[in-house]
């Protein structure tokens, strides 16, 4: 009996590389074909979740009165754009005998997948191939280690829970939300989402922090010292009592007299010298929000742009791993292939063979660790890397970034001296620190050291390091200037994407219940590595977010809209609380139809505590108002001599 074995993957280029390795080459009506197997594809969700007027006609207009909707039986239907898709997968789900789930590996990928399954009928057996890589090594490894179909399907009703409990908050709250701002005469919709309006009060509180500081007047002193020819810097150390938390000088006349003290000085002594061997261990091979963090921070790409190139790098190259990935640790039956990984890409850049030396391969890193593995691993390059040629521009650059972090699991520790010396100058405190470095270690896979530009020094976030000249305790050092710099203290910083992904990833902090912050960091923030960018992105189309560089900025709409939705809908300890009832539908402690009921019950008080509300927005989102800030410094620095931290020679007291 012949058995036809359908393969249901999530993209086109996916289906393509599962269908040469099972060798279906023939194309079909939305599918390859091979011998008694067919491989089609979805392309992203071939359905979504029926509007409100799919229940109801009368829900096509927006009434107060209709609020809250709560469907009693939810609904799927056929995304029109990919209606042809969706009859080509119906038919074959129809024709299969078995049928392999072959969508991305995580819960939203279980669900594009499922939801096919359940709208179209398919009774049959189900099994599931689990893929981290599209090389052909990646495909045949799963494709010899099928799961069975029941061990993935909690990942859907868990899926599915969050997409219903999306649905509700956002069709009714935003409805409600837009109703109230027409009330108010703001035309334009509000919209309202169990992730974006926490990410958004992110940038409203960080905005509002910028408008309310108040900047405070401090004064530093550098001291330049010279030993057997060497010039080093020390800085001054004022009495605690006159510094604030972080040991900024707040007593301007003490700092002055203190510079005129050591500009009168000819030598400053070494009172204390202390040197300390540092080691660091290599950072963790990436998860997506920590690549977007740094391609934010040293290549200024946006979440999205950076996503989309991992994409690229994945599914068009095959030279990354699975790049939605929320993990960056290893399973170790992975460390075995290492060494053919290594060899590949020393194959592929002439540039690592000075790496040729230092690289252990058969060193195991604390990435390595079975324990910590989630459903994905961190992103690694694959042995797929035969010819970098193809990969140009920001491509390259990611790709870089990427091997960078995954050559240094194979590299020594980072080692350097710390030499912390203390000295006294005319009875004021003086201390200088230097670093010297023993084993460059793992920093050698570093892009900026394998290949250094004539811009490494321009990128570099922080000034590098001083190296101290051979001291002793009881020396003299002599003094070669004096600089007395008068300072402001800074307000936060404007969120980038970078930042704002990590404040997601990292929200627990803003949440004061313990059980909660342990909850938000066991779930790892607000949103999921595949759906921040996304996020972001959606409140800058909507208007409610505007850059200014690569600095965000909220909108006056965006202000009035977490000043008037529910603290509830904003806080993201609500987010903490539905993560840990998913979890719990995953685990099968709740059930998906305990789940949403408990949803639609809390959505209906929210709406009946915020009906009644009088809503005041400042002006449009995304027209001319635009752009606008609703808010100014309450202070700013009165005009003074190098006020921003400009350097100038120290004066004796009462001349500064």
């Amino acid at each position: 009996m012949v058995v036809m074995r359908l393969y249901l993957c999530e993209k086109p280029s996916q289906a393509k590389d599962i269908a040469a390795v099972l060798g279906a080459k023939r194309r079909g009506d939305g599918c390859w074909l091979g011998t008694d197997v067919t491989v089609t594809w979805c392309i992203g969700h071939l359905l979504e979740t029926a509007p409100p007027d799919a229940y109801d006609a009368r829900y096509k207009r927006w009434v107060l009165a209709d609020l809250p909707i709560i469907p009693d039986k939810w609904k799927m239907t056929v995304k029109p754009r990919t209606a042809s898709q969706y009859k080509a997968v119906k038919r074959l789900l129809g024709e299969a005998d078995e049928l392999i789930i072959a969508t991305d590996a995580d819960r939203e990928g279980e669900m594009i997948a499922r939801e096919l399954v359940e709208h179209c009928r398919y009774r049959g057996p189900i099994r599931r191939l689990w893929l981290s890589a599209l090389d052909d090594a990646s495909i045949r490894k799963a494709l010899a280690a099928l799961k069975p179909g029941a061990e993935t399907f909690s990942l859907y009703h868990s899926a599915l829970g969050r997409s219903r409990a999306d649905w509700l908050i956002g069709m009714n709250m935003s409805r409600l939300f837009t109703l109230l701002g027409r009330q108010s005469g703001y035309q334009g919709v509000l919209p309202v989402g169990r992730v974006q309006t926490p990410t958004l009060r992110l940038v409203v509180d960080r905005d509002r922090s910028i408008a309310d500081f108040v900047p405070v007047a401090y004064w530093a002193i550098d001291v330049q010292l010279l030993h057997e020819g060497t010039a080093f810097t020390a800085q001054w150390r004022a009495a605690s009592e006159v510094c604030d938390d972080q040991d900024r000088c707040l007593n301007q006349a003490l700092a002055q007299q203190a510079a005129a003290a050591m500009m009168g000085a000819a030598n400053a002594r070494v009172i204390k010298l202390r040197t300390e061997r540092m080691r660091e261990v290599a950072p963790l091979p990436f998860d997506l929000g920590t690549l977007q963090e740094v391609c934010s921070k040293k290549l200024g790409l946006g979440a999205q742009e950076t996503l989309d190139i991992a994409q690229a790098l994945y599914e068009t190259h095959k030279v990354i791993t699975y790049p939605r990935s929320d993990c960056g640790y290893l399973p170790l039956s992975q460390h075995s292939e290492a060494p053919g990984i290594l060899a590949a890409l020393r194959q592929a850049d002439p540039a690592l063979n000075a790496l040729h030396d230092h690289l252990e391969p058969q060193r195991r890193s604390r990435a390595w660790n079975d324990a910590k593995v989630s459903a994905h691993h961190g992103i690694i390059p694959t042995a797929a890397a035969k010819n970098l040629d193809r990969l140009v521009g920001k491509q390259r650059a990611v790709y870089t970034l990427i091997r960078a972090r995954y050559l240094a699991q194979f590299l020594p520790n980072h080692e350097y001296d710390r030499t912390q010396a203390d000295f006294d100058c005319a009875g004021e405190a003086l201390r200088a620190v230097g670093k010297q470095i023993v084993e460059p270690g793992w920093k050698r896979a570093l892009p900026e050291a394998l290949a250094p530009t004539p811009n490494s020094a321009k990128v570099r976030e922080v000034p590098a390091p001083q190296t101290l000249p051979n001291l002793k305790e009881g020396i003299d050092c002599a003094v070669a200037n004096v600089q007395f710099k008068d300072l402001w203290t800074q307000p936060p910083k404007p969120f980038t994407e970078g930042d704002l992904i990590k404040a997601m990833k990292n929200v627990a902090k803003l949440v004061e219940d313990p059980l909660l912050k342990q909850k938000l960091k066991d779930t790892t923030g607000i949103g999921t590595e595949a759906t921040r960018a996304s996020i972001i992105q959606g409140l800058l189309d909507r208007g409610y977010l505007i850059k200014n560089g690569k600095a965000l900025s909220a909108t006056p709409a965006a202000f009035s809209l977490i000043d008037a939705v529910p603290r509830a809908i904003a806080d993201p300890g609500t987010t903490a609380i539905w993560e840990q009832a998913l979890d719990m539908v995953q685990s099968g402690e709740m059930s998906l139809e305990e789940f949403v009921t408990k949803q639609a019950a809390w959505m209906s008080k929210q709406v009946a505590r915020c009906a009644g509300l009088s809503l005041s927005i400042s002006g449009p989102a995304s027209s001319a108002g635009r752009g606008a800030t609703p808010w100014k410094n309450k202070r700013k620095p009165a005009k003074r001599k190098a006020s921003t931290g400009a350097k100038r020679t120290a004066k004796p007291a009462g001349k500064a």
